[in-house]
């Protein structure tokens, strides 16, 4: 004998079939849905202690730093190649060379861009010796603009060009320029006309040899 379909509180009275197939779908459904709560909990803390091995894991160090520019090796081969000395700024404890190389077009010309070592210091000069030109080449290198004045560093006359918004683009605010001998030597940068002319100065040994040598 069949035994009663019991008595459902809420009801009052014994479940349809209709209501028991309809409870227990939607016991069903948030079983499942609980689940796959559970589910995603889990993947995140898996994912979050993945991520924290690889943290801590990872040796930690300084960045690599850029590689060395052999510029004396670098202005050999040139010299070699133009049959004639180059501009080599001693960097001593403040300058790093960041490239040194020949430029070709219509005047072949000796590129060296040095920037200051340490954190504190910032912009850069470029040192431009420019074979076989005069004056009128410095100009090509500074969106056109001419020298405005002279000052005497040294004992030697350099032109003094100062760029202002011609060279915003490519960051230079001043420049300096000199011949020497048949070539012409331009600094050009962004750094101060003080700290231009400290570089300067410390190139007049190099200018008068290369004065001598044409």
């Amino acid at each position: 004998m069949n035994k009663p379909a019991p008595i459902v509180a809420e009801l009052g009275r014994p479940e349809t079939p209709e209501e028991t197939a309809a409870r227990k779908a939607e016991s069903s459904t948030a079983y499942r849905s609980s689940q796959n709560v559970r589910s995603l909990v889990a993947a995140l803390i898996v994912t979050l202690a993945v991520v924290a091995i690889i943290v801590f894991a990872v040796p930690r160090g300084e960045p690599a730093s850029a590689p060395k520019v052999d510029i004396a090796g670098i202005a050999a081969d040139v010299e070699s190649t133009m049959k004639r000395p180059v501009i080599l700024p001693d960097t001593g404890t403040f300058w790093r060379v960041n490239a040194a190389e020949l430029t070709s077009g219509s005047t072949v010309v000796w590129d060296v861009t040095l920037a200051p070592k340490g954190d504190e210091e910032r912009g850069y000069i470029k040192i431009a010796q420019a074979f076989d030109a005069e004056s009128s080449w410095a100009p090509q290198r500074l969106n056109g603009t001419a020298p405005t004045d002279t000052t005497t560093i040294g004992g030697v006359e350099w032109d003094v060009y100062r760029v202002g918004d011609a060279g915003a683009k490519q960051n230079i605010t001043y420049a300096i320029g000199t011949q020497a001998g048949s070539d012409y030597v331009l600094l050009y940068g962004s750094r101060s006309a003080d700290s231009t002319a400290e570089l300067a100065e410390s190139l007049i040994p190099q200018i008068h040899a290369l004065s001598e040598a044409s």
